[in-house]
């Protein structure tokens, strides 16, 4: 036992907290080394000498280190950590990182201090994700955080956090790789995408001796050194004072400034080390055999007693644009062969020419199977990628709604170069990501249909990995992916080997009502409209891919029935079976008579019939109020009734917008209670307020209405803290509640109706009186009433078109028309419309016509009636009883298909009317459907989505 608890009391001084966050600390770079701050009490713990003190606190500990290996080998990394040493550089490959954020910190004395991007590129670190979600972390081997040994032995370590979701749980590791470097060069130059390092070898410090005169002799020794830094030593008595920056105009600087500007300067033990960001203003832009490069030019002054001696490190990279060409299938990168800022004379050799990608080189053959192409002349260091060559990845982007790509390597160019004059060798690396511009990237749809299997088969692609399929646009509703598959659509995903790439394979089966059916001499052909809506991540940006896929099959079919709704009515189109069947169309419970039939617009072309059901018809269930809408379905039914059976049945669910609520700023509240499937034995005419005597001021089988204030029939009143809102409730009342409780399946019926109030807004008014001197009267005067007839955007009617040219629309695309009268300030004049028509011509007298509204009411004839629109009083519209809004889906004139590039021209007549006082029934808005004889011509409904028309809209 006394072991033991030595042994735990040992273990405890030694081993760190393992769950304690890493706290922030500052960081200080100063000449010669980093040093840190921390408070006491960051790692460890202080123990008493009392062993039994040190054998509790022992066994605490290996209990919680227990706990937490438990923990740890439980929870399997979700992601691929890897480093490698690569000469000068290390690399950490992290991923992927699944939509996470990395936050990367770097360990000293156990201390982590999370890499800025200041930071990183003032200590040697550089970080690039790819569109896989694959991090890559470069260190410099001398980075702030290594632990360096001789200059021979590198050790860094990394801590690695990522953090995302909230719910999730966030990910911590830890990352140390030791690298193992002696190859140095007399200078050492590296170029990374966001700072440029340059490493100087210095001399021992025993190799210096001082000169006889050393404050006469000091202005001698201010000369450009590159190699003074190997005769003149930097021992710790020196001390560094100022920084000269050549751009190329002289610029000097003291170390505390350089730093404070995010500037690296350090020394080992042989060399010197500084580390500039690229975005510095101390390095200006050069030409170098027609290449342009940033140039860094810089001299460091050490100063002990009567001695100054100055050290000198240039470096020069170069900049993407203008040593980058591109060609839509080849990358082609160009570096100076001689770089003249970096090199005294002309008197040099180039040793080794080493080409790489990611910081890692590569060998003649590893090039060859990629396809690099590496080249040498007089002048130039050539280098010759393939788009799309193994090293690179591909990145998705939308423009203007096209897809489009970019491709993305980083290439690396390793130099060795000895320069006889200087009597040195220079190591120089530079990693320069390279992005091409837009590529475009044809899109293809693949259809691999076998009719005879009844499924629609098709693949659709190429696409780059981070595009996501998101949901599918069908002639009647829009799916997810999800939902799809629950559907029976077989969605699959298929990646490329080197998961570059993908494609998606949809299967919809024929018997999908989205699926369209056409049968003409006993062939059926199955149809099928498609729009892939389509995601690139991480950025959501939108796009679209269309497809049209089409299968004959000579087969003999029952009916079948399809349908769809839009914000009035639903609409049912049954297709007539090949044989005669002798078919009964049941719709919700009652059968399709003749007279109801031509109450819901019954029309049949032979091979079809459809009809319009208005969603507040009796025979619609009613299945949910939610918010400011009513979820109603239709079911339909194609009954044999010889046989008692139903061929198809169908049924539809739409949510309808109702205005089940109005509040009104003089306290009066209205509210529309419907009753609902769920509740059967309801009936309205018994429902109340919370006061019981507060019934509906109408009410039928189907619904009751309410119209109360807000300090009557039991409304509550509460106070928020910007608004006032009054509360009510609609439900049958106590005693008779009980009696329906027999019926213990049914729930009860409770609908809460609430107005919420601004209680924060105030009006100041200022008003005068005065006497009337005379009663007021009328004068009988003639004028003219300016009304405007305009063509709105969208069913909002917030935006309308400017009518200074045509306007091009699409066969089926809805019109959206507003007529107005304008600058009317009586809201007891209602505009109301007589008739509108459509013509070729600009003259309103002119034929063919095609009439939309007759008598105020939709065309009868019309198989895609007018659909009218509510007016609401909002910041345009004062008076909603001068302003009629109507829609209507753009077509063309039978005669006048094979040239869809006709205008349209639309003609509305219309009548003011007293609203108090309606005479005649075109004031009285009401539509009586007369079986109207129109005399005109027939109009084209549409084919396909490439046919356009042109319309205008003048007023007659």
């Amino acid at each position: 036992i006394g072991f033991t608890c030595v042994w735990l009391y040992l273990l405890s001084r030694n081993l760190p907290h393992p769950v304690h966050r890493w706290r922030p600390v500052e960081f200080i770079p100063v000449t010669n080394s980093l040093k840190k701050r921390q408070k006491q009490g960051l790692y460890g713990h202080q123990f008493p000498t009392s062993w039994a003190m040190g054998c509790l606190v022992g066994l605490w500990w290996f209990t919680l280190l227990l706990a937490v290996v438990n923990i740890r080998a439980q929870k399997k990394p979700s992601i691929n950590i890897n480093s490698k040493c690569l000469g000068n550089v290390m690399r950490v490959d992290v991923g992927p990182l699944g939509g996470n954020l990395l936050e990367v910190s770097g360990v000293t004395n156990n201390s982590a201090i999370l890499l800025t991007s200041r930071l990183a590129s003032m200590c040697g670190f550089s970080m690039n994700i790819d569109s896989l979600g694959n991090a890559m972390i470069y260190a410099s081997v001398q980075n702030c955080f290594a632990q360096n040994v001789d200059d021979k032995v590198f050790t860094t370590k990394l801590n690695l956090r990522l953090h995302g979701n909230q719910m999730v749980e966030e990910e911590f590791y830890q990352v140390a790789e030791t690298c193992h470097y002696t190859a140095w060069a007399s200078r050492e130059i590296v170029c990374v995408h966001n700072y440029i390092e340059v490493s100087v070898k210095r001399a021992a410090p025993d190799d210096y001796v001082l000169p006889q005169h050393p404050v006469s002799g000091a202005n001698s020794m201010f000369r450009d050194v590159r190699h003074a830094a190997k005769k003149q030593p930097i021992d710790s008595e020196f001390r560094i004072t100022t920084l000269v920056f050549f751009t190329p105009e002289e610029r000097i600087m003291k170390v505390t400034e350089a730093q404070r500007r995010g500037y690296g300067i350090t020394n080992t033990p042989t060399r010197l080390v500084l580390r500039i960001p690229k975005t510095s203003p101390e390095i200006y832009t050069q030409n170098v055999a027609g290449v342009p490069m940033m140039v860094l030019k810089t001299s460091m002054k050490f100063e002990k007693k009567w001695l100054v001696t100055q050290i000198s490190a240039e470096a020069a990279c170069p900049i993407l644009e203008g040593s980058v060409s591109f060609t839509p299938n080849k990358i082609s990168w160009i570096l100076p062969r001689h770089i003249d800022t970096l090199i005294s004379s002309g008197q040099f050799k180039l040793l080794e020419v080493h080409m790489g990608v990611d910081g890692q080189r590569l060998d003649t053959a590893e090039m060859a199977a990629r396809q690099y192409v590496l080249s040498v002349n007089e002048q130039h260091i050539i280098i010759e990628i393939p788009v799309g060559a193994v090293g690179g990845h591909f990145k998705s982007h939308v423009q203007d709604g096209q897809y489009l790509t970019t491709y993305t390597i980083e290439p690396m160019l390793e130099l060795l170069w000895t320069d006889y004059n200087a009597h040195e060798d220079t190591r120089y690396k530079v990693l320069l990501p390279i992005t091409t511009p837009f590529l475009s990237r044809p899109l293809q749809v693949i259809d691999n249909t076998v009719p005879n299997e009844q499924i629609f088969k098709v693949l659709f692609g190429p696409f780059t990995s981070d595009v996501a399929l998101m949901n599918i646009t069908f002639p009647y509703e829009v799916l997810s992916v999800a939902d799809s598959n629950v559907r029976g659509f077989n969605i699959l995903q298929h990646k490329s080997q080197n998961s570059s790439s993908k494609v998606f394979t949809l299967e919809v089966p024929f018997t999908d009502p989205s699926v369209l059916q056409m049968t003409e001499k006993g062939i059926t052909v199955y149809s099928l409209h498609l729009t892939f809506g389509l995601l690139v991540l991480p950025e959501f940006a939108p796009f679209s891919l269309s497809a049209y896929l089409e299968a004959k099959i000579v087969d003999i079919v029952p009916p079948s029935v399809s349908g769809g709704c839009d914000d009035q009515n639903f609409y049912v189109l049954v297709k007539h079976g090949i044989h005669d069947f002798n078919v009964q169309t049941i719709v919700g419970r009652q059968v399709l008579t003749p007279d109801l039939a031509q109450q819901y617009g019954f029309m049949d072309n032979g091979t079809h019939f459809s009809f319009t059901v208005p969603s507040y018809s009796p025979i619609v269930a009613k299945e949910a109020v939610e918010g400011s809408s009513i979820r109603s379905r239709l079911n339909v039914a194609l009954k044999n009734p010889e046989a008692n059976k139903n061929i198809k049945e169908f049924s539809l669910a739409c949510n309808f917008f109702s205005t089940l609520t109005e509040c009104f700023p003089n306290g009066t509240m209205t509210a529309l209670a419907m009753k609902l499937e769920s509740v059967p034995s309801l009936n309205p005419r018994q429902l109340t307020l919370r006061d019981p005597r507060c019934g509906p001021s109408y009410s039928n089988d189907h619904y009751a209405y309410f119209v109360f204030t807000g300090n009557s029939c039991g409304t509550t009143r509460k106070f928020l803290p910007n608004m006032m809102t009054y509360e009510n409730e609609i439900s049958v009342p106590d005693e008779l509640q009980m009696k329906r409780e027999s019926n213990k399946d049914e729930p009860e019926y409770h609908l809460k109706v609430s107005c919420h109030y601004d209680i924060n807004t105030n009006h100041a008014v200022a008003f005068l009186t005065s006497h009337r001197t005379s009663e007021p009267y009328a004068e009988n005067a003639r004028g003219e009433l300016q009304v405007e007839m305009r063509l709105a955007s969208d069913d909002s009617y917030r935006e309308f078109h400017i009518v200074d040219g045509p306007i091009t629309k699409y066969l089926q695309q809805p019109l959206y028309f507003e007529v107005e009268l304008m600058r009317s300030t009586n809201p007891e004049i209602s505009l109301e419309l007589v008739s509108c028509w459509a013509t070729l011509e600009n003259d309103k007298k002119s034929l063919p016509r095609w009439d939309i509204i007759i008598d105020g009411c939709p065309s009868p004839r019309d198989p895609y009636q007018v659909k009218f629109h509510p007016v609401f009083p909002d910041g345009r519209v004062q008076f909603p009883s001068n302003v009629k809004r109507f829609e209507v889906p753009m077509f063309a004139f039978a005669e006048d298909k094979d040239n869809l590039r006709s205008k349209l021209f639309f003609h509305c007549d219309v009548v003011l009317c007293d609203a108090r006082n309606p005479v005649g029934r075109a004031c009285t808005g009401q539509c009586s459907n007369p079986d109207y004889t129109i005399t005109g011509q027939k109009r084209a409904v549409s084919e396909g989505q490439n046919s356009k028309h042109v319309i205008r809209t003048p007023i007659y």
